[in-house]
């Protein structure tokens, strides 16, 4: 999809004043965003309410982002729902998440098809509770043609056992053919990617992280290798549409040089 700045200012009307989209580069707007959402918790602390609540209120701003990439003719939207390291916190709080997965997704499904959007996820999903995996399941199949923006979220999921899945499986594939893989020469970069719960998926260009937090958080270490890294200040269930131009303005003022001079 093209965007144009008369479409850009139909979709984001009431710009706060720090926004000129008039200096949106409409040439340079990343395929592929991700965001590591941080600040529930906080977010719920800081009114006096409990930890689920911000949970609960965290569900607007998925809707949001969702919207503003597909307004912005952004491909890929890699949102991470549940770490592998998330299964830690309070019982109570995990059977909540697991719950409000299952309910928001079944609620969310129809908007997710009238915007054209396509669900994908990554992470160890046949751990999940049967109820919660059997609706990403269904709303993976009723998406899968839709040409629309890819939702991949990210649940039970930990980048090094992502990686170390990969390199279980090369090693298997290898087992049981060695034709497959020349060992003796080494294993490439291609062939890791490939064997990735993100085969397929470009590299985020942009990566975004809520609540002022500076770390990746087990998420995505090979895939970050080269992408643009912006730290909002503001908890994820503040963070707005407006928060998410402010995050690819600020990624097309930088030059990108993946090493180069």
């Amino acid at each position: 999809m093209t965007i144009t700045l008369q479409r850009l200012q139909e979709k984001f009307p009431d710009v706060p004043g720090d926004l000129d989209l008039s200096a949106f580069d409409l040439d340079n707007i990343p395929t592929h965003v991700a965001i590591i959402m941080d600040g529930n918790g906080r977010w719920a602390k800081d009114r006096g309410l409990p930890r689920g609540s911000g949970h609960v209120a965290g569900i607007e701003g998925v809707r949001a982002a969702i919207k503003a990439c597909n307004d912005l003719g952004i491909g890929y939207l890699t949102i991470y729902s549940f770490s592998t390291e998330n299964w830690n916190r309070p019982k109570d709080e995990v059977d909540l998440l697991m719950d409000l997965f299952a309910r928001t997704m079944a609620k969310e499904l129809p908007g997710l098809e009238e915007e054209h959007a396509r669900v994908k996820l990554i992470g160890r999903i046949d751990a999940l509770p049967e109820e919660t995996r059997r609706v990403f399941e269904e709303s993976i199949e009723r998406t899968k043609d839709n040409k629309g923006l890819t939702l991949v979220m990210a649940v039970n999921y930990g980048s090094r056992d992502e990686i170390a899945n990969a390199m279980t499986r090369i090693l298997e594939e290898y087992r049981l053919n060695p034709d497959t893989f020349d060992l003796a020469s080494g294993i490439d970069e291609k062939t890791i990617a490939d064997h990735l719960f993100t085969a397929g998926i470009p590299d985020p260009d942009l990566l975004i992280r809520t609540s002022g937090e500076m770390r990746l958080s087990n998420f995505l270490l090979w895939q970050c290798a080269y992408s643009e890294f912006y730290v909002a200040d503001v908890r994820w269930p503040d963070f707005d549409r407006y928060d998410l131009l402010r995050a690819i303005m600020a990624y097309q003022r930088r030059e990108r040089r993946f090493g180069r001079v």
